[in-house]
C-alpha cells in the first residue's frame, strides 16, 4: 500500500497543470445555488471521458461518477460542492469571474477540481484498486434558505446506497492555513445552524403621538439587548453558541411608527442541549417583554444544518494515510468551527471524515472566505488531490492496512476559519 501511495503522490504532482486549468475555467464561470448547469455539464463530460459510470440531474444539477476497482472491496465516496456566491469579485487576475455579481468566494472551484483530479488519478490505477469509488458533485451547498440543501437532495437521490457507502470524505479550503497544511478533528468539526426569524408586531401611530401606538422599533432595541444579556449571563459561558442577526427591516416613513419589524439571523451551536436551552430561554424572555410592552414577539426557527461530526474511528484511519502522504508535521488538530455546512447529511448515512486544507501563500495574511478578495493559492491543489486519492484508495480496501503504529496525537489545536 505504501508503494501505491508513493505513486499517487508523484502522479498528483504531475497533474498540477491540469488541475490548475480546471480550476481557472470553473472560476471564470461561477454559478449560483441551484443554477449549476454548466458546471454539472463540465463535470459529467470529464468523468465520462475517464470511463466512469455517470448520473446527472441529481437534486437539480448534481452529478455522480462511479469507478469500479479490479478487486472486491468497500464502497467509498468523495464529496465536492459546486455552487458559487452572489459576490462581485475584486481579485485582479486573468481568470477572474466573467459573471457579473457571482464569484467562487468559498473555494468550491478548488473542491470540484480536486474531486475530478481524484477521479482521473484513481482511474489510472483502477487495475490495482479494490472496491467502488463514488465521486459526488453536489449543487447547493450554500443553499438554505434558498431551496433545499444539495447534500440532502443527493442523499435522497440514492448516492449513498446500493451498495451502502462504508466511508465518505470531503475537504474545505482554509485561507488561514499555509498551503498543504491539514486541520482535522475526531468528533464535532463544525456547528449546527438554525435560521432565526424574529417578528416584532406593534401598533402604527403618528410620530408625534407615540403613546397611541406600540413602537416595534423601540421594542426591537430591547429585544437585542435582552438577547445579549441572556446569552452572556444565563447560558454557561463554557458552552459555545452564537446568535447574530444579518438583516433588519421595518417601517416606511420617518414620522410614522412602524407596525412591524423583522430580524433575520443565525444560531450556531456545538451541543443540541445548548440549542434547546437557548431557544426555550429566549421564548420565555420574549413572553415577558411582550407582556411589558404590548408588542407581539414571534420567534421562528428553521433548522439549516446539523452539527458536522467526524467518525473517531475513520478519522484515526484517515490520519494515518494523510501522515504517510504529507508528513506528520503538516497535520494538526483543530478547535470546532462555528461555521456550518451540509456534509452532515452524508455523514448520517456512513462514517464521515471532513478536514480543512490550507490555501494561504506562506507569508501572506490571506483573505477570508466569502470575501470579494478571496484568492486561494493554487499550489494547494496537488496536496488536496494527494489527500483525496490516497484516502479513497486506502479506505476502499476490505482490510485497511495499518500504515503506522498509530496516528500521532497533535497537542496543538488551531481554528480553521469560519464558513
Amino acid at each position: 500500500m505504501m508503494d501505491l501511495l508513493a505513486e499517487i503522490k508523484a502522479r498528483a504532482q504531475g497533474l498540477d497543470p491540469e488541475l490548475t486549468a480546471l480550476r481557472r475555467d470553473l472560476h471564470q464561470h461561477p454559478e449560483l445555488t441551484h443554477q449549476e448547469e454548466r458546471t454539472g455539464r463540465v463535470v459529467a463530460k470529464y468523468l465520462r471521458e475517464l470511463g466512469l459510470t455517470v448520473q446527472t440531474g441529481l437534486a437539480g444539477h448534481g452529478v455522480l461518477g462511479v469507478l469500479q476497482g479490479a478487486r472486491p472491496g468497500r464502497a467509498v465516496a468523495w464529496r465536492a460542492d459546486m455552487d458559487a456566491l452572489p459576490i462581485t469579485e475584486k481579485v485582479k487576475v486573468p481568470w477572474h469571474s466573467r459573471v457579473e455579481g457571482v464569484m467562487h468566494a468559498c473555494g468550491h472551484d478548488f473542491h470540484v477540481s480536486i474531486g475530478l483530479g481524484a477521479a482521473r488519478l484513481l482511474s489510472e490505477f483502477k487495475d490495482r484498486l479494490a472496491g467502488e469509488f463514488r465521486f459526488i458533485f453536489q449543487p447547493a451547498e450554500e443553499g438554505p434558505p434558498i431551496g433545499d440543501s444539495g447534500a440532502k437532495g443527493m442523499v435522497a437521490a440514492g448516492v449513498m446506497a446500493n451498495p451502502a457507502v462504508a466511508a465518505v470524505c470531503a475537504l474545505h479550503v482554509a485561507p488561514n492555513l499555509d498551503v498543504g497544511h491539514i486541520r482535522y478533528g475526531p468528533g464535532v468539526v463544525m456547528a449546527g445552524a438554525d435560521r432565526i426569524i424574529l417578528t416584532v408586531t406593534g401598533k402604527s401611530a403618528h410620530g408625534a403621538t407615540p403613546h397611541r401606538g406600540v413602537d416595534p422599533i423601540w421594542v426591537t432595541a430591547q429585544v437585542l439587548n435582552l438577547i445579549q444579556g441572556f446569552l452572556a449571563q444565563q447560558i454557561d459561558s463554557r458552552s459555545p453558541k452564537i446568535l447574530t442577526f444579518g438583516r433588519i427591516q421595518g417601517g416606511n416613513r420617518f414620522n410614522i411608527l412602524a407596525d412591524e419589524v423583522e430580524l433575520e439571523g443565525s444560531l450556531r451551536y456545538l451541543q443540541e442541549s445548548v440549542r434547546q436551552e437557548v431557544l426555550n430561554g429566549l421564548r420565555r424572555q420574549f413572553a415577558g417583554l411582550s407582556q411589558a410592552t404590548g408588542a407581539e414577539i414571534k420567534l421562528t426557527v428553521e433548522s439549516l444544518f446539523p452539527m458536522l461530526k467526524n467518525s473517531p474511528e475513520l478519522t484515526a484511519q484517515a490520519v494515518q494515510v494523510l501522515q504517510a502522504l504529507l508528513g506528520a508535521k503538516r497535520l494538526k488538530l483543530l478547535h470546532p468551527a462555528m461555521g456550518s455546512e451540509d456534509f452532515p447529511y452524508y455523514a448520517s448515512m456512513a462514517p464521515g471524515f471532513y478536514f480543512f486544507l490550507g490555501v494561504r501563500t506562506p507569508g501572506d495574511r490571506g483573505q477570508a472566505l466569502h470575501s470579494p478578495h478571496f484568492n486561494p493559492d493554487e499550489g494547494a491543489l496537488p496536496y488536496g488531490l494527494m489527500a483525496a486519492a490516497g484516502l479513497l484508495a486506502c479506505l476502499s480496501e476490505p482490510k485497511f492496512p495499518v500504515l503506522a503504529a498509530s496516528a500521532s496525537p497533535m497537542a496543538q489545536e488551531e481554528e480553521p476559519g469560519v464558513m
